[in-house]
């Protein structure tokens, strides 16, 4: 028979996702489960980017530019230049999804066998990416006990070889929630310039920033200029992840056209996603007011809980809506199938997501989770209490 690629066998499994026939059969036998693995946010989305695609009048819903559509590209230069951003229409690429501007990024800067450095843990799908791209993750490991702050300069540099051609950090993080200093992007900005790579940042989560600490984009910083790509999404800042609207922004003329090809071979992002995103800019900063308000509400509900059960390790995320649990067991992929499978709190279970799957190195990550606090505080709270219960019975 026809036999699969190598590629498609080596490709990773989603540990956000992987769980889901395991949650379906629990939800089919009664169980209710509180899902703490993914970044679906609660939040509703703002009612003037739907009502933009309801109202619409379109005859003919046809192709938008490769790029994007040139009223959303303004538009978003626009909001940009509030955030402190200086780029032009000319310098974004609107894609399907931060997903798909990670891939064109990828496909723009690295060929197959070079090397990508990235802080680990990180966004899992990275290591997705980089095996469609054929291309290498080196990871620099960050640590818990440093709430996963930027590993030494040293680190990296001793990890740079004529086959890396870029660093890739994710601020504030996936699945960390650690926000990085100005000063801990401009270190990265000094090595790469001194090592002629590419700085790539998902930013994604800008807007979800706690404690009155203020986002640095690369982006701002002088002197980055053909240096630096940003990755960005409306999926989380207006809890339009359904939309798959995200983009690529860079100074560098030839990233832009030569990601511009990849944009062409695809033809063009989503229209009516697009009209959505678009009047999702004009969303009055209050609403982001009391998103964040209600988040660091539930960060600070979750951690509380998480540091009062014995064994549990945890770090304070400044950023995005995630944080690593570190849990006295082995194995947290089986651990997370048995919450499902075998056990309950009054017929009530949680679904988390084995943080093994956000390394690239072997081993490393068994024994935490990932959790995403996108429920509301009283459900936080169940699955804490449901957490603390299932470990007082579980046996590696």
């Amino acid at each position: 028979m026809p036999v699969i690629s190598k590629k498609g066998l080596e490709m990773p499994a989603s540990p956000i996702r992987k769980l889901v026939p395991y949650a379906e059969q629990a939800t089919k036998k009664g169980k209710k489960i509180y899902y703490l693995n993914i970044g679906q946010p609660d939040i509703k989305t703002p009612e003037i980017a739907l009502e933009a695609v309801k109202q619409n009048d379109i005859k003919i819903l046809s192709y938008s530019k490769s790029e994007g559509s040139e009223t959303y590209r303004k538009k978003i230069a626009s909001y940009y230049l509030k955030n402190n951003i200086k780029v032009s229409s000319e310098d974004i690429i609107v894609t399907t999804g931060g997903s798909e501007a990670l891939l064109f990024t990828f496909g723009t800067v690295m060929d197959v066998n070079d090397e990508i450095i990235i802080p680990e843990p990180f966004y899992a799908n990275y290591n997705g990416f980089s095996q469609a791209s054929g291309i290498k993750v080196v990871p620099v490991i960050s640590k818990i006990e440093d709430d996963f702050k930027l590993p030494p300069i040293e680190e990296f540099e001793k990890l740079i070889t004529n086959k890396t051609k870029a660093i890739l950090i994710c601020n504030p993080g996936n699945p960390t929630g650690y926000l990085y200093s100005k000063e801990e992007i401009q270190k990265l900005a000094a090595i790469v310039k001194k090592h002629d790579l590419f700085l790539i940042a998902d930013e994604v989560y800008r807007e979800f920033t706690y404690d009155g600490i203020q986002h640095y984009s690369i982006m701002e910083e002088e002197g980055l200029e053909e240096y630096g790509i940003m990755i960005d999404s409306v999926s989380k800042r207006y809890s339009m992840c359904g939309a798959r609207i995200g983009c690529l922004v860079s100074k560098n003329k030839s990233v832009i056209q030569t990601a511009l090809k990849f944009a062409q071979a695809r033809l063009s992002p989503p229209t009516y996603a697009q009209i959505a995103s678009e009047a999702a800019l004009d969303t009055p900063q209050s609403y982001f007011d009391d998103v964040i308000e209600e988040y660091v509400e539930r960060r600070n509900t979750l951690i509380k809980h998480l540091e009062n059960i014995e064994g549990v390790k945890v770090a304070k995320p400044k950023g995005a809506f995630y944080c690593i649990a570190e849990l006295p067991i082995k194995n947290t992929d089986h651990f997370a199938q048995w919450l499902l499978e075998d056990f309950d709190v009054d017929n009530e279970t949680i679904m988390v997501a084995p943080a093994g799957g956000f390394y690239s190195t072997p081993g490393v990550g068994l024994n935490q989770i990932r959790i995403a606090y996108v429920l509301n505080k009283e459900s936080l709270i169940k699955a804490a209490h449901i957490l603390k219960e299932a470990l007082k019975v579980y046996k590696d």
